[in-house]
């Protein structure tokens, strides 16, 4: 059993504003609000599946993002995220009622979040627009939607 300080207290951690329902985050003592003209173009690298039963964490991590910097001053208009999804993840984007994170998937969509499939992972695995959910873009690889988004002013984050 963790103690001290390697024990984690998510007590604080909640979700909203934007997703009420995921994307928990932690205010930060003494840091105040970011300044409410900042802007971000986010692309997030999704390679790692949901573990069983759960939501894939890579996109509930964009979701975070953007609940954690509205909570703090960002106007949601101001935040332009794209999840850009390839490896095994590809699967967690498929229009399949036991996808534990089609809802979220949803949810996000409909804030303005892209999610982009690279194409290559999709033939790998003999995945087809029509078989990924509503509103998922396909590009022809994770490497060209990078590239995009770094043309369009998108840093990739690491997390």
């Amino acid at each position: 059993m963790a103690t001290g300080a390697s024990a984690q207290d998510m007590s604080a951690f909640k979700p909203g504003p934007v997703f009420p329902q995921f994307g928990p985050h932690a205010p930060v003592a003494g840091i105040g609000q970011v300044p409410a003209d900042t802007e971000f173009a986010i692309a997030f690298d999704v390679a790692k599946p949901a573990d069983e039963g759960m939501v894939n964490r890579g996109f509930e991590s964009a979701a975070r993002f953007i609940n954690m910097h509205v909570a703090h001053g960002v106007p949601e208009d101001n935040i332009r995220i794209a999840v850009v999804v390839h490896g095994k993840a590809v699967m967690d984007l498929l229009a399949k009622p036991e996808n534990t994170s089609a809802d979220m998937v949803q949810v996000m969509l409909g804030e303005g979040v892209r999610f982009i499939v690279c194409g290559q992972s999709a033939a790998a695995y003999g995945v087809k627009q029509e078989d990924l959910l509503p509103g998922v873009e396909m590009a022809l690889s994770a490497m060209t939607a990078h590239a995009l988004l770094q043309q369009r002013g998108y840093t990739v984050n690491p997390f």
